[in-house]
């Protein structure tokens, strides 16, 4: 009994020991250490989170007690856990060697440890800091957004990670060349439509490969038509007018003759439209059908028209922003020059 006790004794006194010792360095009050390179603890420590992390004390025979703290905390005196974490073991206790590892390593575990030990009643402690990096994560980031031409937009991704993570936007473009910002946020001001598109954001601190995400910009612009196609064709014959618009939403397109619709149904003519292209075509032509036809391009933000002829095969056409005339009888033009010379 008397045994048990005084190892009970001995055992509290240690602790009671290291704890003193080690308040006593944290407050900055000397300890007694004899050698100064004894206790010997490895240099800081660096780990990923989730990792492990094993902290070694180099020590000889001289030493007869010895502990592991977490500041204030003792962790381990000798081979005794006083520690409750699950994920803290004792590795090695042995003349040469006292190690733990702590296990599944997180940021509450980063900051300072102590090596403690007693030779002849003499305390000595070594220090060694754990560092815990953290892979980037993006916690925040907008959302894809739609908006119109000129106006301005800003955009947010916020990132963690340890050490802080840096964050950059690029522009996924063909014609984008580079990164567009490097922060957490991007303004754009006056946004055009060649600037809509998918934004990346991109936040790293080389703990582990870059964590990305994509916000999608969508711009709005009224239609303008950039093809208005017109055809020749005999009576007879299978003839299209065709009519190209870029809009964003997708242009809506009509035809018109004379100030008259022409609608989906109507014999012999067909009206195929698609998100970007429009065609009239004609199965059969006849000479009522030929004359100017008009395509209206149409969305939410506005519209225009662009005049396109249907002519036969003695006629040439000329189309350009709405007008069209048809042109002919080039071969009394030698006559007409002849006849100025001889006038004068």
């Amino acid at each position: 009994m008397k045994t048990i006790q005084a190892k009970m004794h001995n055992s509290i006194s240690w602790a009671i020991f290291t704890g003193l010792a080690a308040l006593c360095l944290f407050q900055g009050v000397p300890v007694r250490s004899g050698d100064a390179t004894f206790p010997k603890a490895m240099d800081n420590v660096t780990v990923r989170q989730g990792e492990s992390a094993t902290l070694r004390c180099t020590i000889d025979n001289r030493v007869t007690r010895v502990a592991w703290l977490n500041r204030s905390t003792i962790l381990y005196a000798g081979n005794d856990k006083w520690c409750l974490d699950p994920r803290v073991v004792l590795l090695s206790n042995t003349q040469t060697q006292y190690s733990i590892e702590i296990q599944n390593v997180d940021v509450y575990d980063e900051g300072p440890y102590t090596c403690s030990v007693q030779t002849d009643n003499h305390p000595k402690t070594s220090r060694v800091h754990l560092i815990v990096q953290v892979s980037p994560k993006i916690v925040e980031i907008s959302s894809d957004i739609s908006i119109n031409e000129g106006n301005n937009i800003s955009l947010t991704c916020i990132a963690t990670g340890r050490p802080e993570p840096t964050v950059t936007w690029r522009h996924i473009s063909p014609k984008a060349v580079g990164f567009v910002s490097e922060d957490e946020y991007l303004e754009i001001q006056g946004i055009t439509r060649e600037q809509s598109g998918e934004y990346e954001c991109s936040a790293s601190n080389d703990v582990a490969a870059p964590v990305v995400r994509r916000v999608k910009v969508t711009v709005n612009y009224p239609p303008y038509i950039s093809e208005a196609k017109g055809t020749g064709v005999p009576v007879g014959q299978k003839g299209t007018l065709q009519c190209e618009a870029s809009a964003v939403p997708s242009a809506e397109f009509q035809w018109f003759k004379d100030d008259k619709r022409l609608v989906e149904g109507k014999k012999g003519v067909k009206v195929e439209n698609r998100p970007f292209l429009s065609k009239l075509t004609f199965f059969n032509v006849s000479e009522h059908d030929y004359g100017n036809y008009t395509c209206v391009a149409s969305n939410k933000l506005g519209h225009t028209n662009a005049s396109i002829m249907l002519f036969g095969p003695g006629a040439v056409s000329e189309v350009n922003n709405g007008t069209s005339r048809r042109a002919g009888c080039i071969w009394l033009l030698p006559l007409l020059v002849l006849h100025l010379l001889f006038k004068f």
